[in-house]
This record gives structure tokens, C-alpha cells and sequence, in this order.
């Protein structure tokens, strides 16, 4: 028997592991594999951290809060997690164009960073050719907006930081047990694992690619699963790309979620620039064999979105990795209580644009699960608009 069990313990799992422990719960996490791994979201080296975020305000008060909790991290483990090298989101101004289902996203990003009073600054072409040379065949109406803030995170880090912390607290850990199904019975939630039954007093799910299989309906057809790539290029010029010469990035150039990509200054031991972009049009599962990249990826890559629009980099990928992402129809989140088990809160589907908000969801998770309230409004990502 324990207070709470954690289903999961990537991103979300792992903050909330950590969070549940620091409250003084009696806490189990679960992961089927070792965390952290390669198997699901929360992997590859770096993930954009952006406070400005063109996804809505209701997403801002949580990476801010995620900023200030990875400090904390960083003072407590001595881990490097968080590097604010800035961040710069490219976008037309007078065509459509769209990000995370958001038109107008470039818009939305300075609306957010004058909402919060995030330090930005708004540049149009000219002033990005002259701060940012490396992108090129920038269009006549090309604007960004530069936040100094911004950066990237560990992934691999936080989570190890994270549930590290959580088992100084006193937490459980579970790792290569898998969960095979939950139900309410006698005032409690039942978890059957392949290691036996636990009994907690509430469960929260952050299974990620996994929930579906485990919970079913009405999840079922509420959340997608697809396959996304990441690929390192060397560059012609490795200086250009370094952190305080060459930001973290997002660039829209067409009227799709399609028509973009995003990258990262070279990362200590990285192999090159890592670029990448999204597809949200090609499913597949969990447990489906996501994970073998073929060479012709990243050649894909180079030539429908990095030709000619980022200086010195070559065409060859030399490393690729593949990871899935869990999306709701809108693209945000999901994290609510299960509809038919009120004791079970469903923390998933972060639609590709979740770690950076990861700490302070699982710190929000923890308080809403221990006390029934949250300091930062979960509202926005309930069930209830899908209804």
C-alpha cells in the first residue's frame, strides 16, 4: 500500500515522482524500462526551453515556473540541466503559417512575452542578417522574435536529476516492470504489475505512447502517436553554431505545421547541429519497430528544409535518432482525471512541445493529487473540451 503510484517516469512521471516526495508522500514510481531511456519522448540531448511560448498564455506561468525549479535542481545535484543560450522564433508576418495547430504563431509568441513581461526583442529581416547570419533565403516578410531567455534543456538530465532527488526523499523505484492494467476497488486503486499487485491511494499515469494501451477508452480516440525524427549535421563552419553566436530556434516558412524546422547551437560532444522537424500525418504505436532510421531520413531532411536556408551545413546526417510523440486533436495537453477513476489523474500527450513545461506540471500534478488544488491552473488542459 502507498499514497501515490507514478505510471511512467519520462518527463512528466519523473517531475512528478519528484514532487510527490518532496511533500512527504509515501510514493512508487513505475517504468517498465530504466529511466532514463531512449524508448518514448525524453531523450536526445536537448529540448527547446522557450518562456514566450506562441502555444497560449495558459502554457507561460509553467515553463516559467519549470525555469526556476530546474535552478533549484541544478543548486541541489550540481547538474547542468538548463542552458539559456536564446532562443528565436522565424515566421512570416503577411502569409499564413502555423505551429502546434496555432496560426499565427509568431504573433502569439510576442503577444505571450507582453502578457508576462518576458524580455524579447522583435527583428525584422534586415536586423536578423545582421545579428543571425547563418539563416539564409530569408523571405521579404520574415520577422522573429528573440528571446534572451530561452534555450534548451538536458532531457536526459532532468529526468535522472529528478528522480535521483525523488529517491532521496524516500521514494520507490520500480524500473523494468511493467504495468498490465488499474482499476478502483475498495476505496483504493489496484495496479497489476508483472511484479505484482501494489495498492496505492491514487495513481497518476504519465505513460506517454503507453496510455492507450493501458487505459483505453475514451483515450483511444483521443490521442495519436507518431513517430518523429532528430538528426545531427556537421557544420562547414562549427564556430558559427556555438551557444552565444547561434540560438535555439523555430522556423515557419510555409502555411503548414509541415513547413517548418527547429535546431540547436552544438551541444558539448555533439556530433553536429541538431536540426529537426515534425509530422503529425504517419501513426504508429508504442511498441511498433519506430526506432530503426534509415540513412535516406536525414538526406530527406536536409533537402526540404535546411537547403538554402541555413549557411555551412553539410548534407550528411551523422547521427539520427528516432523518438514518438503522444498529440492530442488540438495540440495541448492532457492532464485530467480519468472520467470513469476518480482516484487516477492522466498526466499525457504533451503533443511535442511538453518537457519544457515538464517540472512545474509534475509539481502542479503533485499538489492537485495530495491536496485536490493546483497554485497554476490545470483547467485549460481537461477533458471537458473534448466532450
Amino acid at each position: 500500500m502507498t499514497d501515490v503510484a507514478v505510471i511512467g517516469l519520462g518527463a512528466m512521471g519523473a517531475a512528478t515522482l519528484y514532487q510527490l516526495a518532496a511533500r512527504g508522500a509515501r510514493v512508487v514510481g513505475i517504468d517498465r524500462f530504466a529511466p532514463p531511456h531512449d524508448q518514448g519522448s525524453s531523450h536526445g540531448e536537448s529540448r527547446i526551453t522557450r518562456q514566450a511560448v506562441g502555444e497560449g498564455g495558459a502554457y507561460a506561468p509553467l515553463v516559467l515556473r519549470s525555469h526556476a525549479i530546474w535552478r533549484e535542481l541544478e543548486a541541489a545535484t550540481g547538474a547542468s540541466l538548463l542552458n539559456a543560450c536564446g532562443g528565436l522564433i522565424i515566421g512570416p508576418v503577411d502569409r499564413a503559417s502555423s505551429h502546434h495547430a496555432k496560426p499565427d504563431f509568431l504573433r502569439r509568441t510576442v503577444a505571450v512575452a507582453e502578457r508576462f513581461g518576458i524580455a524579447h526583442e522583435v527583428l525584422d529581416r534586415a536586423a536578423m542578417g545582421v545579428r543571425f547570419p547563418q539563416f539564409t533565403g530569408l523571405a521579404p516578410d520574415d520577422m522573429a522574435c528573440f528571446e534572451p531567455g530561452a534555450g534548451y534543456v538536458n532531457p536526459e538530465a532532468c529526468v535522472a536529476a529528478q528522480l535521483s532527488e525523488a529517491q532521496r526523499l524516500g521514494a520507490e523505484v520500480l524500473t523494468g516492470v511493467t504495468v498490465a492494467g488499474i482499476e478502483h476497488t475498495g476505496g483504493a486503486v489496484r495496479i497489476d504489475t508483472t511484479r505484482g499487485p501494489i495498492r496505492a491511494d491514487r495513481v497518476v499515469v504519465a505513460a506517454g505512447a503507453w496510455t492507450v494501451p493501458l487505459l483505453g477508452a475514451p483515450f483511444d480516440r483521443l490521442l495519436t502517436v507518431t513517430r518523429q525524427m532528430l538528426h545531427w549535421f556537421p557544420a562547414e563552419d562549427p564556430a558559427a553554431y556555438q551557444p552565444g553566436r547561434f540560438p535555439v530556434f523555430i522556423r515557419m516558412y510555409g502555411a503548414t505545421d509541415q513547413d517548418y524546422f527547429y535546431g540547436f547551437p552544438i551541444s558539448a560532444g555533439a556530433p553536429g547541429v541538431k536540426l529537426a522537424t515534425e509530422q503529425y500525418e504517419i501513426q504508429t504505436t508504442a511498441d511498433a519497430p519506430w526506432h530503426t532510421v534509415d540513412p535516406a531520413e536525414g538526406a530527406a531532411m536536409h533537402s526540404l528544409h535546411i537547403a538554402g536556408r541555413l549557411a555551412g551545413i553539410t548534407p550528411v546526417a551523422t547521427r539520427s535518432v528516432a523518438c514518438v510523440y503522444t498529440s492530442t486533436p488540438d495540440a495541448d495537453f492532457l492532464i485530467d482525471a480519468h472520467p470513469a477513476m476518480d482516484r487516477v489523474m492522466v498526466v499525457s500527450a504533451c503533443s511535442g512541445h511538453g518537457f519544457k513545461h515538464s517540472a512545474a506540471i509534475g509539481e502542479a500534478v503533485a499538489e492537485t493529487t495530495l491536496t485536490g488544488r493546483s497554485t497554476i491552473d490545470l483547467a485549460p488542459f481537461g477533458l471537458h473540451r473534448f466532450s
